[in-house]
């Protein structure tokens, strides 16, 4: 089965016309006082394509049944070098898309682990009840797979209203198919679940809830509903970017609603972004400091402004040769309040 959920192109554009008399957002690094720089890489995250059986209305990276980006031969065996080649590498981080549906997704998964590298893929779940992928929670299990698995309520309405109707209802049975198989429970099969809130409507925002507390809620609603279990709750901002950018233009609320974020700005979080110590790879091989800059087209770049590539970084024979990150207004979101990564809350 194929769910699908109507949601703007990725070509359309709607100019946020009040947005032309809002105060302006100070500049990332404005407001660091310094650029952002990059520690040494430990982290490789490869978004396969955008090939996915769903279409949410959240989704930054603008996925969906009828996209046919992915990764190539070329780049794949490159991939597969750098795996092999940088033992400082201690996670490959799988995304998509569906990664599991894009080129590349085992053989990724299968010389990463050959390495003894943490292999984390992040899951829509409702993967497992497509023609041809009914196999993976026992593929996941067998290479002992981190599970990360979009739930962004753990009340049924609020995941069909943005994931499609009867997603909720495919989560809960993948889940299960999981437990039966230890994930949650065994030590070594690990399952975390991701909480994404609503799109704002209106300009009454609010910061995303507290992890610790949420993920105490999602725990007794499933365990007593479904039987349940799973090991962390992750907690992440909705960035205005892709789908979300475009819906928040529509209603006029981009600008203050980065302005809200800035205004949130905890400086206690930078100490711990993601992007200082990882790569993030697109499916034709270019470079980027994360994943939202992937999906706004901001290049990661060497001290000399050279774009960089895989091929690019396997010729340099390194991984560490980026000084400074490229910062854009959406940073704040990676900053407020607790902050947010794709490892959830950062403090």
């Amino acid at each position: 089965m194929v769910h699908t959920f109507t949601s703007p192109s990725a070509g359309s554009s709607t100019t946020d016309l009040t947005d032309r008399s809002r105060p302006a957002i100070t500049p990332f690094e404005k407001k660091l006082g310094s650029p952002l720089t990059k520690n040494a890489i430990s982290v490789l995250q490869v978004n396969l394509g955008r090939r996915c059986n769903l279409a949410c209305t959240h989704c930054h990276v603008e996925a969906g049944p009828h996209r046919t980006e992915e990764l190539s031969h070329e780049v794949c065996e490159q991939l597969l070098a750098v795996i092999r080649r940088f033992d400082q590498i201690k996670t490959v981080d799988l995304t998509g898309g569906a990664p599991e549906m894009n080129y590349g997704f085992r053989p990724l998964v299968e010389a990463a682990r050959a390495s003894g590298k943490e292999v984390i893929v992040r899951s829509n779940l409702t993967i497992f009840f497509e023609p041809g992928y009914e196999d993976l929670p026992e593929y996941f299990a067998q290479h002992q797979l981190h599970v990360v698995a979009s739930l962004p309520c753990y009340l049924s309405d609020n995941v069909d209203a943005m994931r499609g109707k009867g997603v909720y209802d495919d989560s809960v049975r993948a889940i299960q198919k999981l437990n039966a198989l230890g994930y949650g429970k065994d030590p070594n099969l690990l399952l975390d679940l991701v909480y994404n809130p609503p799109i704002p409507t209106s300009t009454d925002f609010s910061l995303t809830p507290g992890q610790a507390g949420l993920q105490a809620d999602y725990s007794a609603y499933l365990k007593e509903h479904f039987g349940i279990v799973f090991n962390h709750l992750f907690t992440i901002t909705n960035l205005p970017i892709g789908r979300t950018k475009f819906h928040l233009q529509h209603r006029h609320l981009h600008q203050p609603y980065l302005k809200f974020l800035e205004s949130h700005h905890n400086a206690s979080t930078v100490e711990h972004l993601m992007c200082r110590n990882e790569l993030s790879i697109d499916y034709s091989g270019n470079i980027y400091d994360c994943d939202f800059n992937q999906m706004e087209g901001v290049p990661a770049r060497s001290p000399d402004g050279t774009a960089l590539t895989v091929e690019k970084l396997l010729a340099a024979d390194s991984l560490d040769v980026i000084e400074q990150i490229a910062t854009r207004p959406y940073c704040y979101g990676c900053t407020a309040g607790s902050g947010s990564s794709c490892g959830g809350a950062l403090l």
